[in-house]
């Protein structure tokens, strides 16, 4: 058995969750804490808060009695918005606190890029534009191309957590283009676990969602490898030889 530790700020998508869990297997654990995010609101100052080391910290005693083997900030804007060495530094301090390895969602993406050999992508965020900027930004630094960024301009995370299947597939339309190799849809508050192999056939191409690769960082983080097809192409690859 193993045991996957969650951080999740607030309450939006928590229930995507429960759902990865059922279609990773029976001898994986998801383990979720809920983080306090203070003022809900899309905004740096606001998102720098809400993963700061000691709302992080708050919730990892809970983690650690739980069992788990690893922990990753299920947050995306809450961590890209310190920029790359800022979010290094971060999970950096979350290890060094939950005494077991840790990363975040931000990581997650960069790092399932790589497992999927792609670099040409397009992002599609329900963020304000200069936030979807920022995503972007730390793409770019962890090496992606990114050749397009569409922002929803939504301000909170309690209205990302209200889209459905209709507004997810909007999203993802707009921001898709030929000459892509992957879309990505950014914010843990966004429901989209039941919707990746949907999303993907429609497009074409592999979709990366938070929720997904958060899941994903955390197995990657216990050297656990799952064949979970109805979590989209990233679950269903074979590992990359990283030199």
């Amino acid at each position: 058995m193993t045991a996957l530790g969650f951080l999740y700020p607030g309450h939006a998508a928590e229930d995507d969750y429960p759902r990865i869990e059922q279609l990773l297997g029976s001898d994986i654990r998801v383990e979720l804490v809920h983080t306090d995010i203070g003022e809900d609101a899309h905004r740096v100052d606001t998102l720098r808060g809400a993963g700061s080391p000691e709302r992080l910290a708050a919730g990892l005693e809970e983690l650690r009695l739980a069992g788990a083997e690893a922990v990753v900030w299920a947050c995306t804007s809450g961590s890209f918005v310190h920029g790359w060495e800022g979010a290094h530094e971060q999970v950096r301090g979350l290890a060094l606190a939950a005494g077991m390895p840790a990363s975040s969602t931000s990581f997650g993406f960069v790092h399932a890029l790589r497992e999927i050999e792609v670099r040409r992508v397009a992002v599609g965020a329900t963020y304000p534009d200069d936030i979807a900027r920022l995503f972007a930004d730390f793409l770019r630094a962890g090496g992606a191309e990114v050749t397009a960024v569409r922002g929803a301009g939504i301000t909170t995370a309690a209205e990302a957590g209200a889209w459905g299947e209709r507004e997810l597939f909007a999203l993802a339309r707009a921001a898709d283009s030929p000459d892509v190799e992957a879309v990505l849809l950014p914010n843990t508050a966004l429901h989209t676990v039941a919707h990746i192999p949907a999303l993907e056939k429609e497009l074409g191409k592999p979709v990366l969602t938070a929720n997904q690769v958060t899941a994903w960082q955390c197995l990657r983080l216990t050297d656990r490898r799952v064949n979970a097809p109805e979590l989209g192409a990233l679950f269903t690859r074979e590992p990359v030889v990283q030199v």
